[in-house]
């Protein structure tokens, strides 16, 4: 949990993250979340009454902390999603907890903050068409699994085929990736799909999940891409999204790594991009606000 703490004071010593752009979120409301999840399974974690099976499926062990924390990085995905769509890009410094289901979690996931806040978006009519690009390494099965009726939600995977979870997940838009896959192949695998993807479904919100465990030296991801192929993928999907004029808000997704430094840097591409995206487009784009990231307020000792 360290690398949320690292990645704050990293985008700080860079200078992209400053006290005029950073807000925290607030208490999550219960009744958001059950909009998407089971309230029985909501009810459930936050009292402390999972099953031993259901905690090692997740593979976390519960706390109050863990409770305050798992609230309070749903809650910030919400309010990025909002300054999205107040400032057109916004970017959260967690998020992205895409293999947990509407009745369970798993894979370090309990809530699945992009399923939460694409509900809330689209019950609240502030969109009409939700597209939720995911780019970690592994493929989103949870998120699938709440939007395989929904034609207003539209999941896109991009994962590795060898990979986590080894049964996929049927149903939304899958995009396998080969294993080994290097920074040029990545690239043209995402330039081959999504123009094509955002003309065919034409949505008007994006959530993006720029997963950094398809980084060569992750230890969980089996994909070959450096920090530049990295930067690369996110700059070509954030100026893609920005120049259709779609609201984007992104969650840093996973990356793997026993020194949290290395991979908190490696999140820091996606926050280094949207820098550099906005600095590019907030003259032309008719949405020019001063304040672009959002922190996602992790609770103190993180």
């Amino acid at each position: 949990m360290a690398k949320f703490r690292l990645l704050a004071e990293h985008l700080r010593t860079t200078g992209i993250l400053t006290d005029e752009n950073v807000y925290e979120p607030g208490p999550l409301s219960l009744s958001v979340l059950m909009n998407a999840h089971d309230p029985a399974y909501v009810q459930r974690f936050i009292r402390g009454q999972l099953t031993q099976q259901e905690e090692k499926d997740i593979g976390l062990p519960w706390s109050e902390w863990l409770v305050e924390r798992t609230l309070r990085a749903v809650s910030g995905t919400l309010l990025t999603a909002q300054l999205a769509l107040e400032h057109g890009l916004a970017c959260h410094l967690a998020g992205g907890t895409h293999h947990a289901f509407p009745d369970r979690g798993a894979g370090f996931c309990i809530f699945n903050d992009l399923a939460v806040t694409a509900v809330e978006l689209v019950r609240s009519d502030k969109a009409s068409k939700v597209m939720i690009v995911d780019c970690d390494v592994h493929q989103g099965d949870g998120t699938v699994a709440f939007f395989e009726h929904n034609p207003a939600i539209i999941p896109v995977s991009f994962h590795c085929e060898d990979n986590y979870p080894m049964e996929k997940q049927s149903g939304g838009i899958n995009i396998p990736i080969p294993k080994g896959c290097d920074d040029d192949a990545y690239l043209e695998i995402v330039k081959q799909n999504l123009p094509t993807l955002l003309e065919t479904h034409r949505p008007d919100f994006v959530l993006y999940d720029a997963g950094a465990d398809v980084h060569q030296d992750d230890r969980l991801g089996h994909v070959m891409l450096t920090d530049a192929g990295i930067l690369a993928r996110d700059h070509y999907i954030l100026t893609s999204l920005m120049q259709a004029n779609i609201s984007t808000a992104c969650v840093i997704g996973g990356g793997y790594d026993h020194d949290h430094a290395k991979v908190a840097r490696r999140h820091g591409l996606l926050h280094q991009a949207a820098n550099q995206v906005w600095q590019q487009f907030k003259h032309d784009n008719k949405k020019t606000p001063e304040k672009v990231l959002t922190h996602s307020g992790e609770p103190k000792g993180l």
